[in-house]
């Protein structure tokens, strides 16, 4: 029996189980492809960009750790790596661009001079791979964010700077999205904070506040774009206090009807945001997600398939929101090969999503609505030892994607022919 013969039977005995339990498993998998996940490009680089030649990440509260030989150094090799990945991966995926990423030849563009011309061939291979894409403004690494504040600065000029340079992503987000036919999420996270304790907080938040008001002042198609804001509890060398809290941008949203950008990574060890997104959605009308791992803080491990993954997943479908949540991932590890990165944590996203598909919705809610809580969590434990791989391997083979472990001879043989041979 060939391999495509054994997944195919493995398969097909896993959907007469779940369908004992009620779940449709092709309706499942239906609703996966339906949802796609969005590469964050700075995984490939360890956010160094290319604004200019061996640019590398520095300040902003943010640190890439590692050195793993093979990183992309340009952008055809970083086009080659994300193409590679998803190669890899199943389903369509989209491209998470940040904006020190832009198509620049060599040129030196400040970032309140960035146009829609300096990312054209981003959206055109985009367009080529048949995928959306999503856009950041970058507002760390550059001398004007030095001393920790962008948006929130109490400089006029520095914050005009900064304003400038966000009102252009939104500019360039739109176009993204109009070209392409889908709708790019432009995702605004900023460093500003203090690494010991301020006296004046409330300034810096108000300042915030308006230059968030003249951002927004231009408006598009929704259809072409989206805004999102996103929280951070605190970053390397701003652990006393960040200007742009959890509550300052959960409010900012509610009031204005952004989307609210929850990262996994942003809050106290032991929140979980996946508590978070139903609380979210009876207020904003979308939610973007950035995934990733944190081990004690903010650290962007690779998203392994674990609690808090799934727990995500889980309130995603539960509360019937695959249009209203957007997943992409947030995290860098350059201790690693970083296609393996890519592959492992993207996939480690598609499966929580495939398990919470996978669950008797119906039967779980007629037993929490009728206190039979023995037997929901009966059900869910038992879920755990259902034939869950093979729907997934089923899932990879339909995509004509690696099953199982297969993927990683294909990146090795990849680091072999192609990142080894990079200085």
């Amino acid at each position: 029996m060939t391999k495509s013969e054994t997944v195919t039977k493995a398969f097909e005995a896993a959907k007469e189980e779940y369908a004992r339990i009620g779940v449709d498993v092709e309706a499942a998998i239906t609703q996966l492809d339906n949802f796609p996940i969005s590469l964050h490009c700075w995984q490939a680089d360890d956010v160094g960009g290319f604004e200019t030649p061996d640019a590398e990440l520095s300040g902003g509260g943010i640190q890439a750790t590692g050195n793993y030989p093979g990183k992309a150094r340009n952008i055809e090799e970083h086009r080659m790596d994300v193409e590679k990945s998803m190669e890899l991966i199943p389903g369509k995926q989209r491209l998470n661009l940040h904006a020190i990423y832009g198509d620049f030849k060599g040129e030196k563009v400040d970032r309140d001079q960035i146009e829609v011309k300096h990312f054209q061939s981003w959206i055109d291979w985009a367009k080529g791979l048949g995928i959306g894409m999503d856009f950041n403004s970058s507002m760390f690494s550059h001398p004007k964010a030095a001393d920790d504040l962008t948006l929130s600065h109490k400089d006029k000029g520095i914050r005009d700077f900064w304003i400038e340079h966000t009102k252009r992503c939104r500019v360039i987000g739109a176009e993204m999205g109009k070209q392409l036919g889908s709708p790019s999420i432009h995702n605004i996270w900023i460093q500003d904070g203090s690494k010991d304790l301020p006296v004046d907080r409330y300034t810096h938040r108000a300042i915030l506040k308006d230059s968030l008001d003249e951002i927004f002042g231009e408006e598009f198609p929704a259809a072409h774009l989206k805004d999102a804001i996103e929280s951070k509890l605190f970053g390397i060398g701003l652990e006393a206090m960040t200007v742009g809290n959890s509550e300052f941008y959960l409010g900012y949203a509610v009031a204005n009807q952004k989307l609210i950008c929850l990262d996994s990574g942003h809050f106290h060890p032991t929140e979980q945001i996946g508590d978070k997104i139903s609380s979210a959605l009876l207020f904003v009308p979308e939610i973007l997600l950035h995934v990733t791992r944190p081990i004690r803080w903010d650290s962007d491990h690779v998203v392994t398939l674990n609690d808090d993954t799934l727990l995500i997943a889980q309130e995603i479908v539960r509360a019937g929101a695959l249009d209203r949540v957007h997943m992409g991932l947030d995290y860098f590890d350059a201790s690693i090969n970083r296609i393996g990165a890519y592959v492992v944590g993207t996939r480690a996203a598609q499966q929580a999503m495939l398990f919470a598909l996978l669950e008797p919705r119906e039967m779980l809610l007629k037993y929490e609505e009728n206190r039979n809580f023995f037997e929901r969590l009966a059900i869910l434990e038992l879920l755990k030892t259902k034939p869950f791989g093979a729907v997934w391997d089923y899932y990879c083979l339909r995509n004509d994607v690696p099953v199982a472990q297969d993927f990683i001879t294909e990146i090795q043989q990849y680091e072999k022919d192609v990142l080894s041979k990079r200085s």
